[in-house]
């Protein structure tokens, strides 16, 4: 017997319609008497926020609200997020929104209670032991979004200013203790915004798919996970008040983030350094790298996306899957080129190896089905632009 592995589960889940009038039984049940709410600053203008906070109110629940939270989070704010949560004495965190108020939230949770540098806990081998795990906050995730699934996630994504990479902390008690996946509060997502995180899903669940390792329930997860965001993507994208879609795409969401801890891939790879240098939407930038990595990869994965086209009723195998992704990326308006995605980008070849270095060694590289070199991760970044 030569398969060995380690699974895990994500947390508790409370799914459905309105669900978010029960936020204020959830803190109770964690004991957080005074949570800080974390959010990004265009949904705090919002009616979305408003009506979760009117809620927190009538129920008696002493609060604030820190909203500097940039699209892709970074050290300075995590530094002021720390301050907000020992100003006000708060004792838990209510990550409100996307993926980046979700990482941000955590690791205000996280952070707020060490004593060592935020980098002494990446994601490398065991260096999450050096926490103080007694000293991290616990936090109530409600994603706005249906893409990340960081509300299931023992992780968040954090850019380093001073060498312009993004970075995986990681610790087990970064898991929410509680989800609340109410699909009404993401009805008033843009088109944009909609399609963006619908394809970080699908990457997600994609790479931890097609990601070597021995992880059957993963790829159950991923499989059904892909399916259904190329039924309801779609769907969510043409009517933003279809509820049906907009749950299933929540579904999605979180069951790539649960599926990815058997692997990501080059994708994530090369989109993170493009994320860090170019602030781009990194759903998007997934998007625009998809086919190209599945081309690469095709040696390694034909056999195992033509059982995936098979169950998601898509004719021709490998071929017929790949056309799907590309209509899929017409349909949504996907950008054909990075030029498309960061208007008047010109890259020389100083940032073409920068990107390139970045890539290889990224903590995602690893999962790739075939081996990411820096030949390789030029030979993609070329054919995206």
């Amino acid at each position: 017997m030569t398969l060995t592995s380690k699974w895990n589960l994500p947390t508790t889940v409370l799914f459905g319609a309105g669900r978010i009038a029960e936020l204020p039984a959830i803190l109770q049940s964690a004991g957080i008497a005074r949570p800080l709410f974390v959010t990004d600053p265009g949904l705090a203008k919002l009616p979305v926020v408003a009506d979760t906070l009117d809620i927190l109110d009538k129920a008696g629940v002493d609060h604030a609200v820190f909203s500097d939270v940039r699209p892709n989070p970074v050290e300075s704010s995590l530094a002021a997020g720390i301050q907000a949560f020992k100003f006000g004495n708060h004792d838990g965190v209510i990550a409100f929104g996307g993926g980046s108020a979700l990482d941000l939230g955590k690791l205000i949770a996280f952070q707020a209670g060490q004593t060592r540098p935020i980098w002494d806990f990446e994601d490398v081998g065991d260096w999450w032991t050096r926490a103080d795990a007694s000293a991290i906050a616990p936090v109530i995730a409600v994603p706005t979004t249906a893409g990340t699934g960081s509300e299931v996630g023992r992780a968040g994504v954090l850019t380093n200013e001073a060498t312009h990479t993004k970075k995986v902390i990681f610790h087990p008690k970064m898991l929410p203790v509680t989800v609340i996946a109410d699909p009404e509060l993401t009805v008033g997502m843009p088109k944009a915004i909609t399609a963006g995180t619908g394809m970080d899903a699908l990457a997600h669940c994609l790479e931890a798919y097609c990601a070597p390792g021995y992880h059957p329930m993963a790829d159950g997860i991923a499989l059904e996970g892909i399916r259904l965001v190329l039924e309801n993507l779609p769907k969510a994208y043409a009517d933003g008040t279809d509820i049906e879609a907009r749950a299933h795409m929540m579904s999605a969401a979180a069951m790539g983030a649960t599926a990815f801890q058997k692997g990501l891939g080059a994708i994530h790879a090369l989109s993170h350094p493009i994320g860090a240098l170019y602030d781009t939407h990194h759903g998007m930038t997934n998007a625009l790298f998809m086919p190209h990595v599945l081309d690469f990869n095709r040696p390694a994965i034909e056999e195992r996306i033509e059982r995936l086209a098979a169950y998601c009723g898509i004719s021709g195998g490998f071929d017929g899957f790949r056309a799907r992704i590309m209509a899929l990326r017409t349909e949504l308006g996907v950008p054909e080129t990075l030029g498309g995605l960061i208007p008047g980008l010109r890259m020389d070849d100083a940032r073409r190896d920068l990107i390139a270095e970045m890539a290889i060694v990224d903590p995602t590289a690893g999962g790739n089905p075939v081996e990411l070199t820096k030949e390789a991760a030029l030979a993609l970044l070329d054919k995206s632009l």
